[in-house]
């Protein structure tokens, strides 16, 4: 599977029980149940994993792959990036966005000044910034709170609303 065509959802945290459980830490708002299989990233490439079973817990879930049966085979998956094909993502509400959509789309303040062009969407605890350099230097812009006015998909621009010397500090 190409890396490209697919979305990172989480990673696998810890091994979990004596059956071959793993701990995965999700960072996209995915439904693991409704899946049948995911992708872990192993030495830099993409392998399939059936799941057999899921208990899911908001931000976190014990999934049971099959043919890992063992917590020593459970071991050798922590730390791997989950990924899912981006063809069965969730179609999101307006205005929310995944984070690999929006890297390389323009930033503007809301008197259509240019800020920057997006690099990454960081993930720092529970927030989601939005990373872009401005002047030389990078800035983080919080996807949550009251920053964003809108997101323009189709002209791959996002106008926000940032607060005096925001962009001094």
């Amino acid at each position: 599977m190409d890396k490209d065509s697919c979305f990172k959802i989480g990673y696998v945290s810890k091994t979990h029980g004596l059956k071959g459980e793993v701990t995965l830490i999700i960072t996209e708002a995915v439904d693991l149940e409704l899946y049948k299989s995911v992708y872990l990233e192993i030495k830099n490439n993409l392998v399939p994993y059936f799941i057999e079973r899921v208990s899911d817990r908001s931000d976190k879930a014990f999934v049971k792959f099959e043919d890992i049966n063992t917590p020593e085979q459970a071991a050798v998956l922590k730390g791997s990036s989950i990924f899912l094909e981006k063809t069965v993502r969730p179609k999101l509400k307006r205005g929310e966005f995944y984070d690999d959509e929006v890297v390389n789309f323009a930033v503007e303040n809301e008197n259509a000044e240019p800020l920057g062009i997006i690099k990454e969407v960081v993930q720092s605890g529970m927030n989601r910034l939005l990373a872009l350099d401005y002047l030389g230097k990078e800035v983080l812009i919080p996807v949550n709170g009251p920053f964003i006015i809108s997101v323009n998909k189709t002209k791959k621009k996002i106008v926000v609303q940032l607060p005096d010397g925001f962009l001094d500090i």
